[in-house]
């Protein structure tokens, strides 16, 4: 189902408790690029940049990412007819204190100053600790940003299973020769998954001149994000750097719908939404020509998030029945180069390791996470058979001084709610 919706009220009077009124300043080229991004939906241009402009000031985004299909396009995943439900305990006491790089934090400040809406602790396939702020609820759903970049991971692997993908050894253009003179052009899928490309890309939100801030320009205008992905060049070797490039989440997005013949949603429903018993539709956000935005636009539940870091904890393997193939998994969640490795001279990610669109934390617990921007996580680990989802509103994101913003800071927050 393909929705258009329109933030047509004033914010003013859509503001409920669900939204923190503290003034906060916002970073003025993060705020025009979001603005850009979200304008394109079905009313007219004019009247939604002045709406959006509005609901992404800091002040507003904890109601706006929790409400993004208020004034977006976006294309439902439906719940599955036998809903999953995690066993769950009462709320068990969360640690009063953590450290981090020799700071001690206090979780509940930590919890505020990360600006956190959900929060939810799996061990043992059991919830221990559940609880929402900041106008989220077990049935609202937010936005994953970059977390849709391990479920886009997860449907390639099924893809090739199936038989519509051949090989990680083939090259992006053996699948979509609209991209030959591209950055694109004789690059492995496999460098694409490993975020390995070469393709020169900037994404500095803060600079008015970078790649990402022309991407959300085009995308705000209804320009096609696979003509984007196209205009993009070659900077390095394939194969030999790990630079995190959003883009080429979409290039995977853009395999998977030429080669199954279904849109993302589509296959997202019937390939792992349903069979892992989700418990609420989810959606996704899409551009004006209605492909998804892979990179970062699926909406959904704190519990439903839970359920892919279930399903990545047991190696693909849901309840008897093998969703993922568990060589995939394998390969996904393991740093195989040099480059892909956590602290390598050849990557712009130090101390996280990378895989087929995952982070590998640095460590011997095989721990995995997905992560999104403004601190959203879905954390793994095997060894303590611990997940964590966080969905947060952190206004403080991009101040790199800001230890709550700190995807550091967050893994030894994980650590200690699971026990490390």
């Amino acid at each position: 189902m393909y929705i258009c919706s329109h933030f047509s009220i004033s914010v003013k009077h859509r503001r409920t408790s669900k939204m923190n009124t503290q003034k906060l300043k916002f970073p003025s080229i993060i705020l025009f690029a979001i603005t850009i991004l979200l304008g394109a939906s079905c009313g007219t241009k004019k009247e939604q940049l002045k709406d959006f402009k509005e609901v992404m000031k800091l002040e507003n985004i904890e109601y706006t990412f929790i409400n993004m299909d208020e004034y977006f396009p976006s294309k439902i995943v439906e719940k599955a007819d036998q809903a999953f439900v995690f066993p769950q305990t009462q709320n068990v006491q969360l640690p009063e204190s953590f450290n981090s790089n020799e700071v001690n934090y206090n979780t509940q400040k930590f919890l505020d100053s990360s600006y956190a809406q959900g929060l939810i602790l799996i061990q043992n396939d059991t919830i221990q600790y559940e609880n929402y702020w900041r106008g989220q609820t077990e049935a609202v759903k937010h936005i994953s940003w970059s977390m849709s970049k391990s479920y886009v991971s997860a449907l390639f692997g099924i893809a090739m299973e199936e038989g519509f993908i051949e090989s990680v050894e083939q090259t992006v253009d053996e699948y979509l020769p609209e991209l030959k003179g591209s950055g694109y052009e004789g690059v492995k899928i496999k460098d694409v998954l490993q975020m390995s490309t070469g393709v020169g890309f900037d994404e500095t939100y803060s600079d008015p001149n970078a790649d990402i801030n022309r991407y959300w320009d085009d995308f705000g205008n209804g320009k096609s994000q696979d003509e984007f992905a196209a205009s993009l060049k070659n900077e390095i070797e394939p194969g030999t750097f790990n630079h995190y490039v959003s883009i080429n989440t979409h290039v995977l997005g853009m395999i998977i719908v030429k080669a199954t013949g279904k849109s993302l949603t589509q296959y997202l429903e019937e390939k792992i939404w349903k069979p892992i018993g989700a418990e609420h539709n989810a959606y996704w956000i899409a551009d004006g020509k209605g492909m998804e935005m892979a990179l970062g636009g699926l909406n959904a539940t704190l519990r439903d998030y839970a359920k892919l870091g279930r399903l990545y904890l047991n190696k693909g393997n849901w309840n008897g029945k093998q969703i993922i193939p568990e060589s995939w998994i394998e390969a996904s969640t393991n740093s195989t180069e040099e480059h892909l490795q956590a602290n390598s001279e050849n990557s712009s990610s130090p101390s996280f390791g990378y895989g087929y669109q995952w982070w590998i934390p640095d460590g011997d617990q095989g721990e995995i996470m997905a992560i999104g921007v403004f601190n959203q996580y879905i954390y793994i680990n095997p060894t303590t058979n611990t997940v964590i989802v966080k969905n947060s509103a952190n206004k403080n994101y991009y101040e790199s001084s800001n230890s709550y913003a700190s995807t550091t800071t967050h893994l030894e927050f994980f650590r200690e709610l699971g026990g490390v």
